[in-house]
């Protein structure tokens, strides 16, 4: 090991790789791609290295994760840094502007109605936090006070910076203060939206005075960095967006531009006509629509000046979310593809950019040598552009909604990764990397798999190859087959036990007949839960562990990932089935890009983006080294060559069919101990498991 900064006492052998490899990294101005597994550390093993040529060199560090349990893992780390080897290492955790704010009602607003609420407020001068930060030109001296006071304390977290700000004497944004202490930083912790977003960065430093060459980046939880980056880069509007904007205009006396709207909801609907379910569209085919209805220009130029009045009413605008969909609409095609579809009997307005996901028909469940052009009707233009369309408009209730959908991560991370000083990318489920490193441009790469800390005997991996939810095999009984097979899983197990499903329709289906099979508190996810509801969930469910609850979600859900469950709060994860993508046209299309750029389109496009989502519902099992505990893979397809080799090859994967006396076993020791409170003996334990399953036979008698 050869950094001086480490803030543990001892570091374990992989650690030791990690910081060895990030070091070379950065000395050689490049970039790292790397498989950590939970447990291993991988925060203090970057951060470290990284922090000691940072100070070297005149660098900044900026640790970027989407997590709020990450950026205070970060920033206790550098406590621990600044606390072991007595330095000054100044330090800034920016969250999202959002959430810094203190106007109120702010939470209820999306990331890009915020943003211009926010700018609104300010060109206005209305807002009291910002407008208190200045007196003439320079910094007031309320700022200037506060600013010194924060930055004698060289650790400033949010709520650090938002309580000194929102104290009545003080009334300053929590935002900028933040903002004017991170010119000092050694290092920020950020949102990625912070460095992948081209308009956030730039006037991030701008802000800040630092340059992106300067910068040493860690992306933490990297497996979802790809995603996160097409969502920022991607526009849709539909026909429920342009009624709410019509409605906008009507208040602000633009009854030309009604008209004009009016007509826009006629052209998309026009273009949904004749069809089966999607089709792909052409930018030409939309723009020479809008001009024939008006100049494209001076309508985008319009809903933005509209848009800026109703956020100062209502703090969001359907004005301006046609404004920036009429923008992004013109940019290019190398990594896009444009998709029009119909939402029949849907009453969202497909402007959130999360596109619910389930499994794929026969057509996409064969071999991933395979290329899609077969079965997919992609069409492209002479321009070699891709676009999409879902149909039957015209039916009562149906929404049609228009995309402009990113499915190229790499279009616009290659060329930040190349700028900055290093980068080290990392997850704990990073596998394949040099898929990562192909898709987010890092070419030149070091590629770097670690092995799990955790003794290898305290993880039972199981897999049952019976049953499916695969889309032709699903029927009342296969629904109650996997119930069966889960109740008895859960039969077997001591304590707490999760189950993550591919979709909300599918753990529904499955908990009608399971729940009258256990006799466990069941605790279901539902996909509108508050964070506050989501919390509060998981308590009650950490409560359970002495008598055994199950936790039903879904993967890539609310609890499939970012939550820990260490010791006796989690002592099993079953997985039901494979949480494939749709197989729309926007699936195809990706797997035909990454096709003819990589020669894996399936496996890219397809394979193991599902089968990461597999791999974070499992790492919920085993979150310490002294954990114990059970994952079980329910689906035939698990044991399949092409799925079976995503496993990693430390996992020593058992398929069996004796999955309950294998199980049971494994949990002896638990067992015995099961359900006791102190001063309880063995024979209390079974007495009270008794009593427990007699009490909920009574009840389902009663009911």
């Amino acid at each position: 090991m050869q950094t001086t900064l480490f803030p543990h006492e001892s570091v374990r052998e992989e650690q030791d790789k990690l910081i060895d490899a990030t070091l070379r990294a950065i000395d050689r101005k490049g970039r790292l791609v790397v498989h950590a597994p939970t447990g291993l550390g991988k925060t203090a093993a970057t951060l470290a290295p990284a922090i000691e040529r940072a100070i070297a060199l005149e660098k900044t560090v900026i640790f970027m994760t989407s997590r709020l349990t990450q950026h205070q893992l970060a920033l206790e780390t550098v406590r621990r840094i600044r606390a072991k080897h007595k330095i000054h290492i100044p330090v800034v955790d920016l969250i999202g502007k959002k959430h810094l704010c203190l106007q109120p009602g702010v939470e209820r607003l999306g990331s890009k109605e915020f943003a211009e609420y926010c700018k609104a407020m300010r060109e206005d001068g209305i807002c009291e936090f910002f407008t208190r930060l200045k007196q003439g030109e320079q910094q007031s001296p309320i700022a200037k006070a506060l600013i010194t006071r924060l930055g004698t304390q060289a650790l400033h977290t949010p709520d650090e910076v938002r309580s000194a700000c929102e104290d009545e004497h003080t009334k300053l944004c929590p935002y900028e203060i933040t903002m004017l202490l991170a010119k000092e930083a050694r290092v920020i912790i950020c949102d990625y939206s912070y460095i992948f977003n081209a308009t956030i960065r730039d006037n991030f430093f701008n802000r800040i005075n630092k340059e992106l060459n300067d910068c040493i980046l860690i992306v933490d939880e990297g497996h979802n960095l790809p995603n996160r980056v097409k969502d920022l880069a991607s526009e849709r509007i539909s026909t429920l967006t342009i009624r709410r904007a019509i409605g906008e205009l009507e208040r602000h006396g633009e009854e030309d531009r009604k008209h004009h709207l009016r007509q826009l909801g006629e052209l998309i609907e026009r273009m949904a006509t004749n069809t089966e379910e999607e089709r792909h569209v052409t930018r030409g085919e939309f723009i020479d629509g809008v001009d024939h209805i008006t100049q494209y220009e001076d309508l985008s130029a319009t809903l933005e000046r509209v848009a800026t009045a109703v956020r100062e009413e209502q703090k969001s605008s359907s004005c301006g979310v046609i404004a920036d969909f009429l923008a992004a609409w013109t940019g290019g095609e190398d990594g896009y593809t444009r998709i029009l579809n119909v939402q029949r009997g849907r009453k969202d307005d497909g402007e959130t950019k999360t596109r619910q996901e389930d499994e794929p028909t026969d057509e996409t469940e064969r071999d991933t040598t395979q290329n899609t052009t077969s079965g997919a009707q992609v069409q492209r233009s002479l321009l070699g552009e891709t676009i999409i369309i879902p149909t039957a408009a015209s039916r009562p209730g149906a929404v049609v909604q228009l995309s402009y959908r990113c499915l190229d991560a790499g279009v616009i991370t290659k060329s930040v990764f190349e700028a900055a000083h290093a980068a080290v990318l990392m997850s704990g489920t990073l596998t394949p990397p040099e898929m990562y490193a192909k898709v987010l441009g890092m070419d030149d790469a070091e590629l770097l798999t670690l092995a799990s800390p955790f003794p290898k005997e305290n993880r039972l991996n199981i897999i049952i190859p019976r049953t499916t939810t695969k889309f032709t095999a699903r029927s009342e009984n296969m629904y109650r087959d996997i119930s069966t097979v889960c109740a008895q899983c859960v039969g077997a197990v001591p304590g707490n036990i999760a189950i993550f499903f591919p979709s909300y329709h599918i753990m529904e289906e499955v908990r009608t007949t399971f729940d009258t099979l256990t006799d466990r508190t069941v605790f279901a996810e539902h996909p509108s839960f508050t964070a506050e509801e989501r919390e509060s969930f998981l308590m009650r469910f950490r409560e359970r562990k002495q008598t055994g609850a199950v936790l039903l979600g879904v993967m890539g859900g609310s609890f499939s990932e970012g939550i820990d469950l260490p010791g006796d709060e989690l002592r099993a994860v079953i997985v039901v089935g494979l949480p494939l993508s749709r197989p729309d046209l926007e699936t195809k299309a990706l797997i035909d890009h990454y096709q003819e750029k990589f020669k894996k389109g399936w496996e890219y496009g397809y394979t193991y983006p599902a089968f990461n989502k597999t791999l974070q519902s499992a790492g919920r099992c085993i979150r310490t080294e002294t954990d114990r505990g059970t994952i079980v893979f329910i689906d035939e397809r698990y044991a399949w060559q092409n799925y079976y080799s995503c496993f990693p090859k430390d996992w020593n994967i058992k398929i069996t069919l004796l999955y309950e006396r294998i199980i049971r076993e494994f949990f002896t020791d638990e067992w015995n101990t099961f359900g006791a409170t102190e001063g309880s003996s063995r024979e209390d334990v079974m007495r009270n498991d008794y009593r427990r399953r007699e009490g909920k036979n009574a009840e389902e008698r009663v009911e």
